[in-house]
């Protein structure tokens, strides 16, 4: 926890997901386990994915660059790390301990301590790994870069399946074997080992770095949702990222460096787009294990003041003389001071979050800008399709002003369900039925426009379906501006709009499956499509609902995809049959509703639908000069 400047800073204590800065770059982190352990580290890029065996520092190889770990197992260990020398690809050190007996477990032992120490010594954070059981390794404690400058977070996730089912869970290609020749490294001592040592952070070995890993995909985020749903491209290097040089160790009063002032772009990526992509992303991340440490902390306290008060109470010999009194009175302040230095954190964090959110909103460039950012009236057909695009916004209940974009990757992994239900949310039970229905036909259609804007001219198609004509002010836009042509109705034009694209989807399979492509039909539209349902399940019959789940399963792997606008309780009648097609659609809402769930910690985070402004014409305007462009590119 910082403090005022002039005063003694104090060793913040960090339960599981808490995160704390750094104020040096040179550091020792220190292992008591109190039982023979094996300490590592493992270099990772932003989403802590490990390129390769050459980026773990085990016994068998206790030197990377930045990072010595020491050669053997010990009861104690000192790390020595220096966060100024490792690649700078590498965003996250992570620290990984190990049990190496046949049918150890950490559950029948000591919890581990960890400490992250300054070069004089001076205990910057520490960290009790407690909760674990059956698992026999456990990745302790994480050091991440953000904005240019580096924290510490408390991470504890153990692993029941040992040193491989960890090295694995890190990203890495043949996890046993690697976890083997670790194992097989330290087993030629098998006796007690004493307290092992490393040179003094000052003295960390700075060899060649490893090589580099590949760009890997990032992943969605939540899907998270969530998300704001999982990792992205690592293998850059940004400027903006690299972290100062150290000072040399300074008196333990001088106060703790400002905040890092945001500035938009601030990640790694070739392009602006990339690095804001990724800056969003690990604001959600960011967000997500703020919230997550806060919660933590509060249970830990209500749960030590639940005990301390029950001992209180059975506590025989101090009822007499208000001893009983005092002592709950004391578990009570103790409680109040805990949560007080929690919400100080948390309102630290936030404030810092929210900075970057100002000035990284109005830098989103047009996929991933809300409708009312003046960008969209420069709005030009791109010359090729963005990383990601903008489906909503996201929250948490710990401050509802500070809203993550939720930046979906492209190509769509998914369909999407605009659910015209009532579910759970307080909003949707405000409105009347014809309301909430006709909002979920307007986000479909905004979502709709955002992907056909985000796409080069004539690759990205609209299809519709209303079999009731139900829709059609709604549909209006697409329509109208030739963005789409007339949407299907009746039973017949169902079938016959359902029928077309299973017929692409199987010749697209059956062509890339045989390796085929050049044999397609010269007249087969290329361009990825989207079909939008409305009205579902009226004007279905069995055949049309078997090729709509068809569509739903096989489709996006061609690049076919389903835009459902419905009320599952709609169709209820088919029961259990349906539930496949729900669960394969990424689920949005009309109204705001806390229904997306992250991966990471299972927060509930509240979505909201990016609307386009009331009044406003830019949805028409985007959609005529993509009906333009595409028109232009066809004659």
């Amino acid at each position: 926890m910082e403090t005022p400047e002039g005063t003694e800073t104090m060793t913040a204590e960090l339960v599981r997901g808490q995160n704390h800065p750094l104020p040096e770059t040179r550091l020792e982190i220190r292992v008591s386990a109190g039982h023979p352990v094996l300490a590592g580290a493992a270099l990772g890029d932003e989403q802590g994915r490990v390129a390769g065996a050459e980026w773990i520092a085990h016994p068998g190889a206790p030197s990377l660059p930045g990072v010595d770990v020491p050669g053997g197992t010990a009861a104690d260990h000192r790390l020595a790390v220096d966060l100024d020398a490792v690649p700078d690809a590498v965003h996250r050190v992570s620290v990984l301990l190990a049990l190496t007996g046949p049918a150890a477990r950490f559950g029948a032992l000591a919890a581990p301590f960890v400490a992250v120490t300054g070069p004089d010594g001076t205990e910057i954070a520490s960290y009790t790994i407690t909760g674990l059981d059956t698992e026999s390794a456990v990745v302790a404690l994480e050091l991440y870069r953000r904005q240019g400058a580096w924290k510490v977070r408390a991470m504890g996730q153990g692993y029941e399946g040992g040193l491989a089912a960890l090295l694995g869970d890190q990203g890495l290609e043949r996890p046993a074997d690697l976890a083997a020749t670790i194992l097989a490294t330290v087993a030629q001592d098998s006796a007690p080992a004493a307290p092992s040592h490393v040179p003094e952070p000052e003295r960390v070995l700075h060899t060649a770095p490893p090589t580099a890993p590949d760009p890997a995909p990032a992943p969605p985020p939540p899907t998270p949702a969530t998300g704001i749903g999982t990792g992205g491209p690592v293998d850059y290097s940004h400027p903006g990222r690299r972290t100062t040089p150290a000072q040399d160790s300074a008196p333990a009063s001088e106060p703790r460096q400002a905040p890092p002032v945001p500035v938009a772009g601030d990640a790694s990526g070739w392009s602006m787009d990339e690095r804001l992509y990724n800056q969003v992303w690990g604001m959600f991340e960011d967000l997500a294990r703020t919230a997550a440490a806060y919660r933590s902390a509060c249970d830990f306290a209500e749960s030590r003041l639940d005990r301390e008060l029950d001992e209180a109470l059975t506590d025989y010999r101090s009822r007499a003389g208000g001893a009983n009194d005092a002592a709950r009175a004391a578990a009570r302040a103790r409680h109040d001071e805990l949560v007080e230095r929690a919400r100080e954190v948390l309102d630290r964090d936030l404030a810092q979050l929210a900075a970057e959110s100002e000035v990284v909103e109005p830098a989103l460039p047009i996929a991933y800008a809300r409708w009312d950012n003046p960008v969209w009236h420069a709005y030009r057909v791109p010359a090729e399709e963005p990383m990601a695009v903008r489906l909503g916004d996201l929250h948490l209940p710990e401050r509802t002003d500070l809203r993550i974009p939720m930046l979906v990757r492209l190509p769509l992994e998914r369909g999407l369900w605009v659910d015209s239900g009532r579910g759970h949310s307080e909003a949707a039970g405000l409105l009347d039925e014809a309301e909430l229905r006709r909002l979920a036909l307007d986000c479909a259609v905004a979502h709709a426009a955002r992907l056909l804007a985000a796409h080069p001219a004539g690759e990205f198609a609209v299809h519709l379906i209303d079999p009731a004509g139900a829709g059609a002010a709604a549909l209006a836009p697409l329509v109208e501006t030739g963005a789409a042509a007339p949407p299907a109705r009746g039973a017949a034009g169902v079938s016959a709009a359902l029928e077309q694209l299973t017929e692409r989807v199987d010749l697209l399979q059956m062509a890339l499956r045989s390796g085929a492509t050049d044999a397609l039909p010269p007249g087969l539209d290329t361009a990825r499509q989207l079909l939008i349902v409305h009205d579902f399940p009226h004007g279905f019959d069995d055949r049309a609902v078997t090729r709509l789940r068809y569509l739903a399963d096989e489709g996006p792997s061609v690049g076919v995809h389903l835009l459902m606008v419905a009320a599952r309780e709609d169709a209820a009648a088919y029961g259990p049959l349906l539930d496949p097609l729900w669960r394969s659609l990424l689920r949005l809402t009309p109204v705001p509703d806390d229904h997306l769930a992250d991966p990471w910690v299972g927060h509930a985070w509240s979505y909201e639908p990016p609307l386009v402004p009331p009044g406003s014409s830019i949805l028409r305007q985007v959609l005529t000069q993509v009906a333009s462009a595409r028109h232009g590119k066809q004659a």
